[in-house]
């Protein structure tokens, strides 16, 4: 039978599974969709108990089947998502939703930690409420004691689904790095006020490291987990040999990651949306993150309603040079010049001023692109010599977003990662060597 690693690639929408060989080509996949349930304030969430028994399941009928032996099992999740364990190690609380609104003053937290600039700076965590991981502990220990009175063990996403086949409690430094309030970038350590209010989390192990597991009969190495977005940017690292480049991941967030970076995150880079992130192996990679995929999806519906075209007439599009040459040559913010990046829709009362959805799109994909290009100067070092751009995830199929790309960055080479599926495939990467076994 094929020796294979198994990754659980778990996103907000799609749950996959992936099998990699040897050679790390997939030999096996297969994805669902569940329905969103309601946590215990109403508010939508993930169905972890639905998502556990397909894991698992997935798995049992692998073995089964007789064709696949596996050796190692990984996982790679969204991040700011929590699972609290009482003593016995059974889940507490629903699995929350990272969108939920927090409806909590944290204004002493801050003051206490030196305000909300210098500890979002420390931690290299702007204060995005229910994002930040550490506020969501903060918020159920003074919320809902009713819950956090039972609460031993505090588990990231990935680390939790690694603990459903190895029962023991990890942390991995790409989950802990993910703006989650509880890393002093400072002193590379965990923040302070976790042992301030008595919050013990499990000490981050090199994502190398994993647990042999018994798993219906078999011994099977399983990894800690990763969170997705560090996790895509392991295959670029392997391949680049110690040459600068940004990698674009790109869908509803576009975040533009630099794995080069050494200087410490200035004020200045936090207030214009740049964080850091996480390597395996404890290094930062300052990344600048906005919401321009949402963005794009509610104003390309603005755009196509006022033209009277199809939601999706942008796919129609032929790529037109000139286009992006002469709107470009205006540099002029017309539909996001007061829109931050939550802002979703723009201003669209100058739409009658183009005389084509085309014109108007090609106008809205130069200021999308403008921002990206903002964000990836913003994450560059003083001193750099940047390579590539990499692109990966759906704005890699739009021309015209690589073309103004290209123009705008004419010393890079903009390029797209062979094969799909990176944070799967970075998280296959660091169980390799479990495959010789």
């Amino acid at each position: 039978m094929q020796k294979v690693i198994a990754v659980f690639d778990i996103g907000k929408t799609n749950k996959k599974i992936f099998l990699f060989n040897k050679d790390f080509e997939v030999v096996y996949t297969n994805s669902i969709r569940f329905e969103e349930v309601l946590d215990d304030d109403n508010y939508p969430c993930d169905d972890i108990e639905s998502i556990e028994a397909w894991i698992k399941n997935e798995i049992k009928t692998i073995q089964k089947n007789n064709e696949f032996t596996i050796k190692a099992i990984n996982f790679s999740t969204h991040g700011a998502t929590l699972v609290y364990l009482d003593k016995e190690g059974n889940r507490i609380t629903p699995l929350y939703n990272y969108l939920k609104p927090l409806y909590f003053d944290f204004t002493p937290f801050y003051n206490a930690h030196g305000g909300i600039e210098e500890f979002s700076r420390k931690t290299a965590s702007p204060a995005y409420g229910m994002l930040n991981a550490g506020l969501q502990m903060y918020w159920l220990k003074n919320k809902k004691s009713h819950f956090w009175k039972s609460v031993a063990f505090i588990l990231h996403y990935p680390q939790y689904l690694s603990y459903l086949f190895t029962n023991k409690v990890t942390a991995d430094f790409t989950s802990i790095g993910a703006h989650t309030a509880t890393w002093d970038f400072d002193t590379m350590n965990y923040h302070s006020w976790l042992a301030e209010e008595n919050i013990s989390l499990p000490e981050p192990s090199n994502g190398k490291e994993a647990i042999i597991a018994n798993v219906n009969g078999e011994a099977i190495a399983i990894g800690s987990g990763l969170h997705d977005s560090s996790s895509s940017i392991i295959p670029l690292l392997k391949i680049n040999h110690g040459n600068e480049f940004i990698l674009l991941s790109t869908g509803t967030w576009i975040i533009c990651m630099n794995p080069f970076s050494r200087e410490t995150l200035t004020s200045y880079q936090l207030k214009n949306d740049v964080l850091c992130f996480m390597t395996p192996d404890k290094k930062q990679i300052k990344s600048s993150m906005q919401f321009l995929g949402r963005i794009h999806e509610v104003n390309a519906i603005a755009l196509s309603k006022y033209f009277g075209v199809e939601k999706n007439h942008y796919l129609e599009l032929k790529l037109n040079k000139k286009n992006c040459s002469d709107i470009l040559s205006k540099s002029e913010s017309i539909f996001l010049s007061n829109t931050n990046a939550e802002g979703f829709k723009g201003n669209l009362e100058k739409l009658d001023n183009f005389k084509s959805y085309e014109l108007a799109y090609y106008q809205l994909i130069f200021e999308i692109t403008e921002r990206v290009h903002q964000g990836m100067h913003c994450i560059l070092d003083s001193k750099n010599n940047l390579k590539n751009v990499y692109i990966s995830g759906g704005f890699n199929k739009n021309v015209i977003f690589i073309e103004y790309l290209r123009q705008m960055m004419p010393k890079q080479n903009i390029q797209f990662p062979e094969g799909k599926n990176a944070s799967a495939l970075g998280a296959a990467l660091l169980m390799k060597d479990y495959l010789k076994e």
